[in-house]
């Protein structure tokens, strides 16, 4: 099979979103357990401006970002068993989705039901994934649970509280200004606490009687660490998945103690992918709660590949509520 062109963004140096580069790159057929996909829908995250920018190191230079995608199969290589040519698919986790066409292990690709279109895939495959072993793995929400969900308006946070609320969940969000909190009460959210103007420590406590929360799932990091111990109960559990305000500094293992035989975990993505049957389940139980309309995927808009950096400085300046996505 010859090698292909395709259009694709490239990172030659990290840095600001300037680096993203909009160029014609060679893409190599298929190997064994691969597939060659053409995508119809990329999904921006936070993760790709981690790796752009130098929060996180490159994994060579230089490097095609994204890691979600939603597009049709091209070929397969060597092995590849359960995709054919022509098959509506979607993938996560696959380092160079912003790109015409990308190469994709099979392990992180999964089929794409008819209800669900390639727009809602893009947009929701990392984000909602994310949702998911939040959700059912590393906290398993039920029924009468009070659950703390930061950046509630966020693209993982809008799919979280929509989730949990048909969970059966009381839901409290916080957010940034009044706009997120309209949407974050349209998505789930019981009470809503818009951090800038309110101390949402003390809001918890007035929310919840004292009682407090048996979970705290906080994407935003540094600044709302030590505030989100304090809106624990007593074994309640604290989940950090995102850095938004940059990364949790080390701090004394005795407070989780002290504040109520805390637990404190900060999961991945990839770890619960790690089988591909979990790759199968994960993904079944996203696509069964957006057809059924339990979760609704907001997609803040959508741009050209080519104005990636435009998709990166709108979340940079947290202008976006829900996710981007780029069209090749």
């Amino acid at each position: 099979m010859q090698t292909l062109s395709s259009k694709a963004i490239q990172i030659l140096q990290q840095g600001a979103p300037d680096v993203l580069r909009y160029e014609d790159v060679a893409i190599r057929p298929p190997g064994a357990g691969e597939v060659l996909v053409r995508n119809r829908a990329i999904g921006v995250n936070f993760v790709d401006i981690y790796l752009r920018s130098g929060a996180f190191p490159a994994p060579h230079l230089p490097f095609t970002p994204g890691k979600e995608g939603a597009g049709e199969v091209v070929s397969i290589g060597e092995g590849v068993t359960g995709f054919s040519p022509g098959d509506r698919v979607a993938f996560v986790e696959t380092l160079g989705a912003y790109a015409e066409l990308c190469i994709v292990p099979a392990h992180f690709l999964v089929q794409l039901p008819a209800a669900v279109s390639f727009e809602i895939a893009a947009a929701s495959m990392l984000k909602g994934l994310t949702a998911q072993y939040l959700l059912r793995r590393t906290f398993r929400v039920e029924p009468g649970h009070v659950i703390l969900v930061h950046a509630a308006a966020g693209g993982v946070g809008l799919i979280l509280t929509q989730w949990a609320k048909h969970l059966g969940a009381t839901v409290i969000g916080t957010v940034g200004s009044a706009e997120k909190a309209a949407l974050a009460r349209e998505n789930g959210c019981d009470h809503v606490i818009d951090y800038r103007r309110e101390d949402f420590v003390a809001r918890v406590r007035e929310i919840t009687g004292g009682d407090l929360c048996h979970v705290v799932y906080d994407g935003v990091g540094k600044d709302v660490f030590a505030g989100s111990l304090d809106c624990l109960r007593p074994f309640g559990t604290f989940v950090n998945f995102g850095w938004a305000s940059g990364r949790i500094e080390a701090f004394d293992m005795m407070a989780l103690l002290e504040k109520g035989s805390l637990d404190a975990t900060s999961p991945g993505l990839t770890q619960y992918l790690a089988k591909r049957e979990d790759v199968i389940a994960n993904a079944r139980d996203l696509f069964d709660v957006i057809a059924s309309g339990a979760v609704k995927v907001r997609i803040h808009g959508t741009l050209p590949l080519s104005q990636a950096a435009e998709a990166h400085r709108l979340i940079e300046a947290r202008h976006v509520t829900g996710g981007i996505n780029l069209v090749p």
